[in-house]
Protein backbone atom coordinates (compact mmCIF):
# COMPACT_ATOMS: atom_id res chain seq x y z
CA UNK A 1 0.00 0.00 0.00
CA UNK A 2 1.52 3.37 -0.98
CA UNK A 3 2.45 5.73 1.79
CA UNK A 4 0.30 8.78 2.33
CA UNK A 5 2.36 11.87 1.59
CA UNK A 6 2.93 14.26 4.47
CA UNK A 7 0.50 17.14 4.14
CA UNK A 8 1.11 20.54 5.67
CA UNK A 9 -2.12 20.85 7.63
CA UNK A 10 -1.70 24.65 7.74
CA UNK A 11 -2.43 24.97 4.00
CA UNK A 12 -4.63 22.00 3.15
CA UNK A 13 -8.24 23.12 2.81
CA UNK A 14 -11.50 21.46 1.86
CA UNK A 15 -12.97 22.19 -1.55
CA UNK A 16 -14.49 25.65 -1.85
CA UNK A 17 -14.78 28.46 -4.40
CA UNK A 18 -11.93 30.25 -2.59
CA UNK A 19 -9.66 27.19 -2.79
CA UNK A 20 -10.31 26.84 -6.52
CA UNK A 21 -9.60 30.56 -7.11
CA UNK A 22 -6.42 30.37 -4.99
CA UNK A 23 -5.08 27.39 -6.92
CA UNK A 24 -5.90 28.85 -10.34
CA UNK A 25 -4.18 32.16 -9.45
CA UNK A 26 -1.01 30.07 -9.65
CA UNK A 27 -1.92 28.77 -13.12
CA UNK A 28 -0.69 31.08 -15.88
CA UNK A 29 -3.27 31.27 -18.64
CA UNK A 30 -3.44 32.93 -22.02
CA UNK A 31 -5.91 35.79 -22.32
CA UNK A 32 -8.70 35.85 -24.89
CA UNK A 33 -11.69 38.06 -25.53
CA UNK A 34 -14.89 36.36 -26.68
CA UNK A 35 -17.33 38.51 -28.67
CA UNK A 36 -20.81 38.08 -30.12
CA UNK A 37 -23.57 40.17 -31.60
CA UNK A 38 -26.48 40.49 -29.18
CA UNK A 39 -29.95 41.91 -29.73
CA UNK A 40 -28.83 45.34 -28.54
CA UNK A 41 -25.38 45.33 -30.12
CA UNK A 42 -21.96 43.77 -29.61
CA UNK A 43 -21.04 42.02 -26.37
CA UNK A 44 -17.79 40.55 -25.14
CA UNK A 45 -15.82 39.38 -22.14
CA UNK A 46 -12.27 38.45 -21.14
CA UNK A 47 -11.69 34.71 -20.83
CA UNK A 48 -8.80 32.65 -19.54
CA UNK A 49 -10.71 29.39 -19.90
CA UNK A 50 -10.11 29.05 -23.66
CA UNK A 51 -9.06 25.56 -24.69
CA UNK A 52 -8.45 23.66 -27.89
CA UNK A 53 -10.78 20.65 -28.00
CA UNK A 54 -10.38 18.94 -31.37
CA UNK A 55 -8.32 19.27 -34.54
CA UNK A 56 -10.79 17.36 -36.70
CA UNK A 57 -13.12 19.13 -36.83
CA UNK A 58 -11.31 22.21 -35.46
CA UNK A 59 -13.13 22.94 -32.22
CA UNK A 60 -12.52 24.94 -29.03
CA UNK A 61 -14.23 25.60 -25.72
CA UNK A 62 -14.55 28.40 -23.18
CA UNK A 63 -16.49 28.95 -19.99
CA UNK A 64 -18.90 31.76 -19.18
CA UNK A 65 -20.86 32.44 -16.01
CA UNK A 66 -24.63 32.43 -16.38
CA UNK A 67 -24.72 35.68 -14.40
CA UNK A 68 -22.34 37.45 -16.81
CA UNK A 69 -23.70 40.41 -18.77
CA UNK A 70 -22.62 38.70 -22.02
CA UNK A 71 -24.39 35.42 -21.23
CA UNK A 72 -27.81 36.34 -22.71
CA UNK A 73 -26.17 37.05 -26.10
CA UNK A 74 -23.83 34.04 -25.93
CA UNK A 75 -26.74 31.80 -24.92
CA UNK A 76 -28.67 32.64 -28.09
CA UNK A 77 -26.08 33.33 -30.77
CA UNK A 78 -24.99 30.99 -33.53
CA UNK A 79 -21.47 32.47 -33.87
CA UNK A 80 -18.79 33.93 -31.60
CA UNK A 81 -15.47 35.66 -32.12
CA UNK A 82 -12.40 34.43 -30.26
CA UNK A 83 -9.47 36.83 -29.96
CA UNK A 84 -6.01 35.98 -28.60
CA UNK A 85 -4.61 39.12 -26.96
CA UNK A 86 -1.04 40.35 -27.13
CA UNK A 87 1.02 41.66 -24.22
CA UNK A 88 0.38 45.20 -25.52
CA UNK A 89 -3.35 44.74 -24.81
CA UNK A 90 -3.49 44.69 -21.01
CA UNK A 91 -5.88 47.66 -20.95
CA UNK A 92 -8.17 46.00 -23.51
CA UNK A 93 -8.23 42.82 -21.41
CA UNK A 94 -9.08 44.88 -18.32
CA UNK A 95 -11.86 46.74 -20.17
CA UNK A 96 -13.53 43.50 -21.28
CA UNK A 97 -13.15 42.08 -17.74
CA UNK A 98 -14.65 45.14 -16.01
CA UNK A 99 -18.32 44.99 -15.12
CA UNK A 100 -20.34 47.85 -16.59
CA UNK A 101 -17.55 49.04 -18.92
CA UNK A 102 -18.30 50.37 -22.42
CA UNK A 103 -16.34 47.55 -23.99
CA UNK A 104 -16.83 48.56 -27.62
CA UNK A 105 -16.48 52.33 -27.18
CA UNK A 106 -13.24 54.23 -27.78
CA UNK A 107 -10.43 53.32 -27.54
CA UNK A 108 -11.51 49.76 -28.51
CA UNK A 109 -10.90 49.29 -32.24
CA UNK A 110 -13.15 46.71 -33.90
CA UNK A 111 -15.16 45.97 -37.01
CA UNK A 112 -18.07 43.78 -38.01
CA UNK A 113 -16.68 40.47 -39.20
CA UNK A 114 -18.12 37.36 -40.81
CA UNK A 115 -21.55 36.28 -39.54
CA UNK A 116 -21.89 39.75 -37.94
CA UNK A 117 -19.38 38.83 -35.22
CA UNK A 118 -17.45 41.77 -33.73
CA UNK A 119 -13.75 41.33 -34.62
CA UNK A 120 -11.19 43.21 -32.53
CA UNK A 121 -8.27 44.94 -34.26
CA UNK A 122 -4.57 44.46 -33.49
CA UNK A 123 -4.89 41.04 -31.79
CA UNK A 124 -2.38 38.19 -32.12
CA UNK A 125 -5.00 35.95 -33.71
CA UNK A 126 -8.76 35.72 -34.13
CA UNK A 127 -11.35 33.12 -35.06
CA UNK A 128 -15.02 33.15 -35.94
CA UNK A 129 -16.66 30.00 -34.61
CA UNK A 130 -20.08 28.34 -34.89
CA UNK A 131 -21.51 27.42 -31.48
CA UNK A 132 -22.34 23.70 -31.38
CA UNK A 133 -23.17 23.18 -27.68
CA UNK A 134 -23.58 24.90 -24.33
CA UNK A 135 -22.91 22.41 -21.55
CA UNK A 136 -24.12 23.16 -17.99
CA UNK A 137 -21.25 23.22 -15.47
CA UNK A 138 -22.28 24.58 -12.06
CA UNK A 139 -22.88 28.34 -12.31
CA UNK A 140 -21.20 28.40 -15.75
CA UNK A 141 -21.72 26.99 -19.20
CA UNK A 142 -18.96 25.41 -21.25
CA UNK A 143 -19.42 26.59 -24.83
CA UNK A 144 -18.17 24.28 -27.56
CA UNK A 145 -17.59 26.00 -30.88
CA UNK A 146 -16.38 24.84 -34.28
CA UNK A 147 -13.90 27.10 -36.08
CA UNK A 148 -15.26 28.60 -39.33
CA UNK A 149 -12.38 30.92 -40.26
CA UNK A 150 -9.72 33.13 -38.73
CA UNK A 151 -6.41 34.93 -38.94
CA UNK A 152 -3.39 33.63 -36.96
CA UNK A 153 -0.89 36.22 -38.19
CA UNK A 154 -1.01 39.21 -35.80
CA UNK A 155 2.39 40.39 -34.57
CA UNK A 156 3.56 40.32 -30.97
CA UNK A 157 3.78 38.12 -27.92
CA UNK A 158 0.89 36.67 -25.88
CA UNK A 159 -0.74 38.27 -22.86
CA UNK A 160 -0.93 36.03 -19.79
CA UNK A 161 -3.01 36.14 -16.62
CA UNK A 162 -1.23 35.04 -13.43
CA UNK A 163 -1.58 35.87 -9.72
CA UNK A 164 -4.56 38.13 -10.44
CA UNK A 165 -2.66 40.31 -12.95
CA UNK A 166 -2.10 40.58 -16.68
CA UNK A 167 1.54 39.92 -17.62
CA UNK A 168 3.77 39.58 -20.64
CA UNK A 169 5.64 36.38 -21.44
CA UNK A 170 9.22 36.39 -20.13
CA UNK A 171 12.09 34.60 -21.86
Amino acid sequence: MPATPDLDTHTVRLASPDLLRSVFRRHAAGVAVITALGESGPVGFTATSLSSVSAEPPMLSFGIGTGASSWPAISGTDHVGVHILGEHQQELAATFARSGADRFGAPTAWREGPEGVPVLDDVLAWLVCRVVARVPAGDHRIVLAEVVLGDPAGPGRPLLYHQGRFNGLRD
